[in-house]
């Protein structure tokens, strides 16, 4: 199979070692990877801020970027949600961009979607001694893939995954949320981090670049010892 992968904004800029991890993941798996190089943005901070029209000149130029009949795949829940969510309804009265939104709309995967649904995958050769909590981000709740993440991780050799209380609760990142209403952020991330510690785990995992950022940040500012890490991250470790 032959897949093109969407880095994402954060990954880009602040973590490459995700898009790293799951370069190394998919090809181990058997999978052919490209990497566009003029992708940028999704538009999704344009979007959820409210300038749907700079969302749209953004969405037009991942459409022509993107452009084919191979899959998309994107290590991040919320950009995938964005493609798959809200181009089409971007561009649903306007009929020269429609057909491509939703064409691609329906070949783009978050990545644990893509490993169990698309190569039917759950154990993925994986190892990483330790534990484990797992904070399922908010985006994966309307894309319906509430349990890929943890299935695959459930799968990781001598990895001990721990239950966290309320694990599907926003950590507060939300993007422009965090810039626009910092205190409220703040008191989510740090129930969040609290959470996260009582665990005893050695890592938190998740499939955001944003909610690792966020939480990271966090777990920092407490003196933490729990690190952070990408679902790609984990299961490229070989076993």
């Amino acid at each position: 199979m032959h897949v093109s992968l969407m880095i994402t904004c954060l990954a880009d800029q602040f973590f490459p070692e995700i898009g790293l991890a799951t370069l190394r993941l998919l090809r181990r798996l058997g999978v052919e990877v490209d990497f566009p190089y003029d992708q940028t943005c999704c538009g999704q901070p344009h979007f959820n801020s409210g300038y749907h029209a700079d969302a749209r000149e953004i969405a037009r130029h991942a459409l022509r970027v993107f452009v084919g009949d191979q899959p998309v795949v994107t290590p991040s829940g919320s950009c995938a949600a964005m493609v798959k969510l809200e181009y089409p309804r971007l561009f649903e009265d306007d009929p020269t961009w429609s057909h491509l939104a939703q064409a691609l709309a329906e070949r783009t995967y978050e990545l644990s979607d893509f490993l169990v649904n698309v190569l039917g995958v759950e154990d993925v050769g994986a190892k990483c001694p330790g534990k484990a909590t797992y904070h399922m981000a908010c985006h994966l709740r309307p894309l319906n893939r509430m349990t890929e993440a943890e299935r695959l991780l459930s799968k990781v050799r001598d990895l001990e995954l721990i239950p966290l209380e309320r694990y599907d609760e926003c950590c507060g990142f939300g993007g422009s949320f965090s810039v626009r209403y910092p205190e409220i952020s703040g008191a989510m991330v740090n129930d969040k981090a609290a959470c996260i510690e009582r665990t005893g785990a050695d890592y938190v995992v998740s499939t955001d670049a944003g909610c690792l950022m966020n939480i990271a940040g966090c777990l920092r500012r407490r003196g933490s010892r729990v690190q952070a890490r990408h679902l790609a991250e984990i299961l490229a470790n070989e076993g």
